[in-house]
């Protein structure tokens, strides 16, 4: 039986190279070595052969390929080329970068070149890539009867390692020459694959950063993963380090949230620069989360050993994902909208967006305190959730309780008294929040508060046309529960939406508020470092919010429960 198999290390069998268009596997190959064989990347080899991305090959496989790299790559004949002397912690990955070539090109001109590449050893670049971007580390020796030799320098490097225990875990490689690197410490059970899945790199970029991934995998190995921001490094002193994770898809050029993104940014920065004026040390990072699938790859902007709060991203699957990435750290993770079960084990999670059932609970005690034997309705919407547990809870609470789920406002018909034959007042429950069905949820009620007194309304949400008809809909007695509406009368309220209008010309949308209403209200409990799970319990309402925080369950999530009653009394 033929094993397939891939593996980074091993000993490499390497044939004599032609400039053929196929490679037959043969017993050591592996995507490495032959990808190194014809002078292209593996990524690139992944291309030409796609059913073999999983790096599984075998005995007799038929691989495509490029020509041959038997010669150094042919230059314009005004071109020259150089020699460099490799340095200490120079890899394949940071001498393309500083020196602007790609590193097929570069394997063309070092066809001998290895990823274990020792101190000292000549490198053939371009000539005037060396002279612009060498530095100090100017060419020693040069091709084309160009000749000089000078001295290189290079600064020492160092290491500051951040234990992180025995969990999964991404670190900080500081050196003094400003390399600074999200890592990650292999566990048992990883895969080359796992680990670029995970962090959205490519495999060739994770070689070059990481020369000894050619002699394997191994448990416990600190691989360098993407090189981090440069004004993003550790940094002293009692600043507040808050990062904004945000979906505005510049990095995979999708547009599909960048408008709320971008809205919620403008309400965030106003909080932020309200903070700081009133004298809180605040170090903000905006990080691009990008969509559900490319997500993974922007938590290498984030230094979690340097990092005091995070707000976002918008996700649910991105949440759970960042709670993973950060569990070592237990950092502040606050979701301004996923709102499910599944987060509520996260300890360190807080919760903004109140959840349906806190609604239904409300609903249910209201209908209880006013309930005398009349008939309830339920208008759902098309998945009927609200509305069958609002049913199942109240026949539980209610004593005889008579609850019909409709899928309609037309479908409420007052009840008729069976002694006097006359109509009887009825309560109704507006469990949907579609606009267009609380319309006419509105307008069923208006018409049967004038046929009979006594009509009771409730609704889970609100409706426009709650504001635009109190008058008709307090003979039905309405009462409704809604969040982040904004009291246009309060002094704070005026003074929030008139520094908006001066910043930004107009006033302030849907997804602005939640930003201002929710870095402000994080910004005001995390007053010092570490204080924001002590000030939870506080009740704080912000510019349309109100903040009222429970724990899901012991060591569990903090959940908002915070909403408003607003009751129309006739």
């Amino acid at each position: 039986m033929i094993k397939r198999f891939f593996l980074l290390s091993g000993l490499c069998m390497f044939l004599s190279v032609s400039a053929q268009k196929t490679h037959t596997v043969t017993k050591g190959d592996n995507p490495y070595n032959i990808s190194k064989k014809y002078g292209i990347t593996i990524d690139e080899l992944f291309k030409l052969n796609p059913k073999f991305k999983d790096g599984k090959l075998a005995i007799g496989d038929v691989l495509k390929v490029k020509g041959g790299n038997s010669a150094p790559a042919k230059l314009p004949s005004s071109s020259q080329t150089g020699k460099i002397l490799l340095q200490p912690k120079q890899t394949i990955y940071g001498i393309t970068k500083q020196y602007r070539i790609s590193e097929t090109d570069l394997r063309k001109l070092n066809p001998e070149l290895d990823a274990h590449m020792k101190i000292g050893e000549e490198i053939t670049l371009p000539l005037d890539s060396i002279k612009k971007y060498g530095g100090n580390q100017a060419a020693v020796t040069t091709i084309n009867s160009v000749e000089s030799a000078v001295e290189v320098s290079q600064p020492t490097n160092t290491k500051t390692k951040i234990d992180t225990g025995n969990e999964k875990s991404t670190s900080v490689h500081t050196s003094s020459g400003q390399d600074e690197y999200a890592t990650y410490t292999v566990e048992q059970g990883d895969t080359v694959f796992s680990i670029v899945n995970k962090f959205g790199v490519t495999i060739d970029e994770l070689i070059a950063l990481n020369p000894d991934l050619a002699r394997g995998l191994k448990t416990g190995m600190i691989l360098k993963i993407k090189k981090l921001d440069a004004a993003y490094t550790k940094k002293s002193g009692d600043a507040l380090s808050v990062v904004l994770m945000l979906p505005f898809g510049y990095s995979t050029n999708e547009t599909q949230y960048r408008a709320m993104a971008m809205d919620f940014l403008t309400g965030a920065k106003l909080a932020i620069e309200r903070n700081a004026k009133n004298g809180q040390k605040l170090d903000i990072k905006i990080v691009d989360s990008g969509n559900e699938d490319s997500f993974k790859n922007s938590l290498t902007q984030i230094n979690p050993n340097n990092t005091d709060l995070i707000i976002g991203p918008f996700f649910k699957s991105n949440v759970i994902d960042l709670l993973d990435f950060t569990k070592t750290q237990k950092i502040p993770v606050v979701a301004p909208f996923a709102n499910s079960p599944e987060l509520y084990n996260y300890s360190n999670l807080i919760i903004i967006e109140t959840n349906d059932q806190t609604y239904s609970d409300k609903i249910v005690e209201e209908v209880k305190t006013v309930y005398s034997d009349q008939k309830i309705y339920v208008v759902a919407d098309s998945k009927k959730e609200n509305a069958n547990y609002i049913k199942a809870n109240l026949e539980k609470a209610v004593k005889n309780a008579n609850v019909t789920v409709v899928n309609s406002a037309a479908d409420i018909q007052l009840d008729q008294n069976m002694m006097t034959g006359q109509s009887a007042p009825v309560i109704a429950i507006l469990a949907s929040d579609n606009d267009n069905v609380g319309e006419a949820f509105s307008s069923r009620m208006i018409a049967l508060s004038k046929e009979v007194q006594g009509m009771k309304a409730f609704s889970l949400y609100p409706v426009p046309s709650f504001e635009k008809k109190v008058d008709e809909l307090s003979q039905a007695s309405l009462v409704y529960l809604m969040d982040r509406k904004i009291n246009a009368e309060g002094s704070f309220e005026k003074e929030i939406l008139a520094a908006y209008k001066t910043k930004y010309c107009k006033a302030p949308g849907k997804y602005a508020v939640i930003g201002f209403d929710v870095v402000n209200d994080m910004l005001a409990r995390e007053n010092k470092k570490g204080e924001i799970f002590k000030q939870m319990n506080k009740v704080q309402t912000q510019l349309a919010t109100k903040f009222e925080f429970v724990k899901s369950k012991t060591n569990g999530a903090y959940v908002n429960t915070g909403f408003r009653v607003i009751r129309l009394v006739p």
